[in-house]
């Protein structure tokens, strides 16, 4: 494994090459999204798209999200573009927005959990938008960390908790957005809200009229979008959502044990505090390097401040739902 460090603005065209090229060959690259480091590979090479799974302990029913480069590539991989789906990618690619439609039998099995939909996407960051368009191939990129554990935002994240399972990593410094991608079914009368993210159901709604919220998946079924886990996004140490962080840090269970607390507005008096943006999109930014930062500290417990009941905080509160279960 080797971590090389590139500029987010004007990467250096000799190494987004050279990531190019391996993933041509059947390489594993990390690199950074606007959202999340990706972890890529060939999204058109069963074997390569094997090695994420192997990778990320990944369960074969959790599919990938391709990425590509623009839209003139998305019929490569899918087999219908609506007036529906152009109308979004006019508003929102490139972008945090993830599309599913029917796919192509050309896209492995391996990347959709065997489903006749694939997840498509074109990341804005600069980093992944030279790579893409360098290798001139569908890239499948889920989150670069072990499956169900803490995304990573930087390339010491990625660094962290894959090693050397990935042949090469593109540190680009932290990403902006911070969440994953919103997930969107197009394959269904009513567009169907898979998973919540930075681009909010009111935003899309604007665009496109009504759009249904998805349900859970079936335990062990193939899921139609990634980040439908139950448990996701948990750091190591046990984490618990309430409204009153002082006195839950305060409760004699946690006698003896290291505690942290994310908090937006709360007043704490003591254990390892990361203290959050108010914004939904700063607070988003920050959340998985906060909670990587409190693992790091050694903290057995983090108690986190309840976030508003507001569509804006959705994507937020959707994944530390599900880190909490």
């Amino acid at each position: 494994m080797q971590r090389l460090v590139l500029d987010a603005v004007k990467p250096d065209a000799m190494i987004i090459a050279r990531a190019a090229e391996l993933l041509r060959s059947g390489g594993l690259v990390a690199f950074p999204t606007e959202t999340v480091y990706g972890l890529g590979a060939n999204a058109l090479d069963a074997r390569a798209v094997d090695r994420i799974y192997a990778a990320k302990g990944r369960p074969s029913f959790n599919p990938l999200i391709v990425h590509i480069a623009n839209v003139d590539q998305v019929l490569r991989v899918a087999r219908k573009w609506t007036d529906r789906a152009e109308l979004l990618a006019r508003a929102f690619w490139p972008g945090p927005l993830t599309l599913v439609l029917p796919k192509r039998d050309v896209v492995p099995d391996e990347v959709t959990a065997g489903l006749g939909t694939v997840a498509v996407r074109i990341p804005s960051h600069v980093v992944a938008h030279d790579l893409l368009v360098m290798a001139d191939i569908p890239v499948a990129a889920p989150s670069a960390n072990k499956s169900t554990m803490l995304s990573p935002t930087t390339g010491a994240h990625v660094e962290k908790s894959l090693g050397d399972a990935v042949d090469l990593i593109l540190d680009a410094g932290p990403t902006p957005v911070g969440i994953e991608s919103t997930v969107l079914d197009l394959t269904k009368p009513l567009p169907i809200l898979l998973r919540p993210g930075s681009i909010t159901r009111d935003q899309i709604e604007a665009i496109v009229g009504p759009i249904e919220l998805g349900s859970e998946a079936i335990e062990g079924a193939a899921r139609p979008s990634p980040g439908m886990m139950e448990r996701h996004y948990s750091p190591r140490a046990t984490l618990v959502l309430t409204h009153d962080v002082s006195g839950t840090l305060a409760d004699d269970r946690l006698a003896g044990k290291r505690a942290g607390a994310l908090v937006r507005t709360a007043s704490v008096s003591h254990g390892v505090v990361e203290r959050m943006p108010t914004d939904p999109a700063g607070y988003a930014a920050r959340l998985y390097s906060a909670l990587h930062a409190l693992d790091d500290a050694g903290c057995d417990v983090i108690v986190v401040e309840r976030l508003p009941d507001t569509p804006e905080w959705l994507g937020i509160r959707d994944r530390l739902e599900r880190a909490a279960k």
